[in-house]
């Protein structure tokens, strides 16, 4: 009976040499947990080469087999009118193979679906109005199924290779070899490799300071907008978000290293597409995990800058945890996710054993909840992440009426942001993100966005600030060390 291969690597405290010896390959993504800045992550994991790819772009979606021209298709797909529907079929039929099925469930990942779902995936939940501008060429939907994967699991400190029967002898031969030159052609840590020579004379750099899609002026038009709506009872909450964007030349894994140094997200990722095409994510947030059966929301809704000294960082601190619309903003969402997760998840199985739990990261402070349920069956993960998709704290409640609402006022597509980067595992592990804090390049345009949950009381030039607070970090950072 065939059944995986665990080859033992060096342990790695970041993959990001062995990414970037890998990176040649089709579709390379990372993910990457920042386990120095955040203890409790315990898992670093770095993928390519996929063996299928499905992908989906405004109405239109296909399934490519890497090596369609050579030999047959790994499975033979019924066909389906939704990108949702086929990748819970092709999670299905590789959850089935024997091998999967006796996969350690102690690993995140031993090969599975792995990829990317923009915001406007939510078009394939529910029906919803596409009004906004479509300038972004990056696909939509872009999931791949993966026969390998490298792990770092940081509380073993140990790194592994993971070759699943899907992968052929050579195959795994060439990637060895890639493997064992990065190895052998250092005298240092490879955690340290990647993150020598960031400085301003790095490849990368942007042409022009960031530019909002949105004034002062038409930020507030669509504020009062929002309130109208909330006042006339059409919801409780929308998020309402501006982008910010720019123009860049070079690679940009500069970029990225250079923002995960200065701030260091439990949910990173990087991930490349083709041809000029890269996701650079700096997540603090996680959408949906599933660690043996269990699943796992922790929306954020809350937020407030870092003080400038202890005392102020404290009371600042201090009076998120006391703020009372902050506490209903994050309640709002906690009923939201309750409802989504119940779609799918065992009956009685949904509860809240957290609830406004304060999280600090580099720039800001935030207020996260925790929301479990339940579920049975190794390819029952992907359908509680559709049926809940995109995450409530992002759109507002009620969750259809707030995404046409947001469909309504913002100008352009949201595209990865506010979409998430997920994996699904034939062994029933699956973790995901919520895609804010990240970037977008595409074809030398730099896009980011930052939005914030507007309520009833919510006021015009704190809203606003917020959202300059929330990007400012990733902005300004990069205006300061890469702007020529």
């Amino acid at each position: 009976m065939p059944e995986i291969k665990r080859i033992t690597l060096p342990y790695q405290a970041s993959l990001l040499s062995l990414y970037q010896a890998l990176r040649s390959l089709p579709y390379p993504a990372l993910l990457d947990s920042n386990h120095d800045e955040f203890p409790d992550t315990r898992f670093d994991i770095l993928v390519a080469d996929p063996l299928a790819r499905v992908c989906a772009k405004q109405n239109t979606f296909h399934l490519e087999w890497r090596d369609e021209q050579q030999a047959q298709p790994l499975y033979t797909i019924t066909k389906t009118d939704s990108p949702l529907a086929l990748l819970e079929q092709l999670l299905t039929l590789s959850t089935q193979e024997s091998w999967a099925k006796n996969a350690p469930k102690e690993l995140p990942f031993v090969g599975g679906l792995l990829g990317y779902y923009a915001y406007e995936c939510g078009h394939y939940v529910e029906t919803l109005p596409d009004n906004v501008q479509h300038d972004i060429s990056l696909d939509q939907l872009s999931v791949g199924l993966y026969g390998w994967t490298i792990i770092s699991s940081h509380a073993e400190q140990k790194t592994e290779l993971i070759i699943t029967p899907w992968c052929s002898q050579q195959e795994e031969e060439k990637l060895l070899s890639l493997i064992n030159k990065a190895l052998d052609n250092t005298d240092k840590p490879l955690a340290n490799q990647a993150l020598d020579g960031i400085s301003k004379a790095a490849s990368f750099a942007l042409k022009a300071p960031f530019t909002s899609n949105m004034t002062a002026h038409q930020y507030q038009t669509k504020f009062d907008k929002v309130k109208d709506y909330i006042l006339s009872g059409d919801c409780y909450q929308v998020n309402l978000a501006q982008r910010f964007s720019t123009q860049y030349t070079g690679d940009p894994m500069d970029a990225y290293l250079r923002l995960r140094e200065v701030c260091p997200t439990p949910f990173s990722a990087f991930m490349e597409l083709g041809e000029q095409q890269t996701i650079l994510s700096h997540s603090p947030e996680r959408f949906l995990l599933c660690d043996q059966g269990r699943v796992e929301s922790k929306p954020i809704k809350g937020t407030i800058a870092r003080g400038a000294t202890p005392a102020e960082d404290k009371a600042n601190a201090d009076t998120l945890l006391a703020s009372e619309k902050d506490r209903a903003e994050n309640l709002m969402i906690v009923d939201l996710l309750r409802n989504d997760l119940g779609r799918t998840c065992l009956t009685g199985s949904i509860n809240v054993p957290k609830l406004f739990a304060l999280e600090s990261y580099a720039n800001v402070h935030h207020l996260v909840s925790t929301v479990e349920g339940r579920i049975d069956g190794a390819d029952q993960s992907i359908r509680v992440f559709h049926e809940s998709f995109p995450g409530g704290s992002i759109t507002g409640a009620p969750k259809i009426r707030s995404m046409e609402i947001i469909d309504e006022l913002e100008p352009h597509e949201r595209s990865v942001y506010c979409g998430s980067i997920a994996y699904f595992s034939v062994n029933g592990q699956m973790d995901s993100s919520i895609t804010i804090r990240t970037l977008v390049a595409d074809h030398g345009q730099l896009h980011c966005w930052a939005g914030g949950g507007l309520v009833a009381d919510s006021k015009y030039h704190e809203e606003y600030q917020e959202t300059f607070t929330k990007v400012g970090k990733l902005t300004h950072t990069l205006e300061d060390d890469f702007l020529k």
